[in-house]
C-alpha cells in the first residue's frame, strides 16, 4: 500500500471519514466532463455532493487531477471538470495507467471509478447509468468495460439501469455469467434510464436500503468476489414516454452509425444527440435521476455501516 500512496489524493474530509469510520458514498466524474454541457454540469456535480451531505454521507467525487487518482474533489477541480469537458480524457480502467503515468487529468467512468474507490475502501458510488453490451455487440464485439469491472471489485452500484442506448437482455446476461446479482429497488423490472420499467426481470426485487445492505454484507463476508448493481426507477415524475425516448435512440444510433462514431465516443455522442432530439427533456431526466440515486446509495451506505 506504501506504493499505492505515492499515487492517490484523499481530500481532508473523505480522509476523516475514513479515518473515523463514516459512511462514504462515491461519485464518477466522467458524468461531469461528458455527460453533461457547462454549466448544467457543474451544478449537478454541486448538487449531487449535496445530496449526499443532506442524507448523512460524506461524498467523495473521484477523478485523475495531474496523474494523481484524486478520492474527493475541491470546488475548483469540479469547475475544472466542467468547464474543460470533452477536453478531458475519458478513463476506464485500462486507462488509468497511461494518464498517470503521463500525469495528466482523466474523468472516470463507472469501472475507473470503482476501481479507485475500492482501493481506499469506499463501498458504495451512485451514478446515473452504467455501461452495457451495446446494440450490435455480436458483430462489433462492443461491451463495456463497467460489467467486468462487476465481476471482481467490491462495489455496490446505484444507477438508474443500464443506459437506454444499450443492448438490456444482453446486458443482463453479461452480468449474470460474471456472477453479480442485479437488484431492483422496489421494481421485478430492470429500469431502462429515461423510463421507469423495461422488458426485462432483474435477478431480485428488495424494498428497503436496509435489505440491500444485508445483502451485501453477507456476499463479501462469504468470500464472493464482485460487485453489486441496484437499479432505482426514475422518479415517476421525470421518467419519459417509452415510444418517444425508443425513437429518439433509434435516431442517434443510426446518426453515429453514419457517421462512424464508436468507442468510447459513442455514449457521449448519443446522449447529446438524444438530449437535441428531446429539446432538452432527456438531460433533466438524467439530472434528476442521478439525485435520486445519490439519495438511495446514501441511505445503503448509512444502512451498511450500520450492519
Amino acid at each position: 500500500m506504501n506504493k499505492m500512496n505515492n499515487y492517490i489524493k484523499i481530500s481532508k474530509e473523505v480522509q476523516n471519514a475514513l479515518d473515523n469510520n463514516l459512511p462514504i458514498v462515491a461519485l464518477e466524474s466522467t458524468i461531469i466532463s461528458h455527460g453533461m454541457p457547462y454549466p448544467k454540469n457543474l451544478h449537478t456535480a454541486l448538487e449531487c455532493e449535496q445530496i449526499v451531505r443532506d442524507n448523512g454521507c460524506v461524498p467523495a467525487t473521484i477523478a485523475i487531477i495531474k496523474g494523481k487518482l484524486c478520492v474527493g474533489l475541491e470546488k475548483e477541480d469540479l469547475e475544472y471538470l466542467a468547464y474543460t469537458g470533452l477536453k478531458v480524457t475519458k478513463v476506464s480502467r485500462r486507462d488509468i495507467p497511461v494518464i498517470v503515468a503521463k500525469e495528466a487529468d482523466g474523468a472516470t467512468t463507472v469501472s475507473a471509478t470503482m476501481y479507485i474507490a475500492s482501493l481506499v475502501g469506499i463501498k458504495i458510488f451512485a451514478t446515473g447509468g452504467i455501461g452495457g453490451v451495446h446494440r450490435g455487440a455480436e458483430v462489433s464485439m462492443d461491451i463495456s468495460a463497467d460489467l467486468d469491472e462487476f465481476a471482481k471489485t467490491n462495489v455496490t452500484v446505484v444507477c438508474a439501469g443500464a443506459k437506454a442506448i444499450l443492448d438490456l437482455p444482453k446486458t443482463l446476461e453479461y452480468l449474470e455469467t460474471k456472477g453479480v446479482p442485479v437488484i431492483g429497488y422496489q421494481t421485478k423490472t430492470l429500469p431502462a434510464f429515461y423510463t421507469r420499467k423495461s422488458n426485462y426481470s432483474v435477478d431480485y426485487q428488495m424494498d428497503t436500503p436496509e435489505e440491500i445492505a444485508k445483502m451485501m454484507k453477507t456476499k463479501w463476508d462469504l468470500g464472493l468476489n464482485g460487485g453489486v448493481l441496484v437499479t432505482n426507477p426514475i422518479p415517476e415524475e421525470y421518467s419519459l414516454d417509452e415510444d418517444v425516448m425508443n425513437k429518439a435512440i433509434d435516431e442517434a444510433i443510426e446518426s453515429a452509425n453514419n457517421l462512424g462514431i464508436s468507442g468510447k465516443e459513442i455514449t457521449p455522442y448519443l446522449l447529446d444527440k438524444i438530449q437535441k432530439l428531446t429539446s432538452g427533456t432527456s438531460l433533466e431526466s438524467n439530472i434528476k435521476l442521478v439525485h435520486n440515486n445519490c439519495k438511495l446509495a446514501s441511505l445503503i451506505c448509512k444502512a451498511y455501516y450500520g450492519t
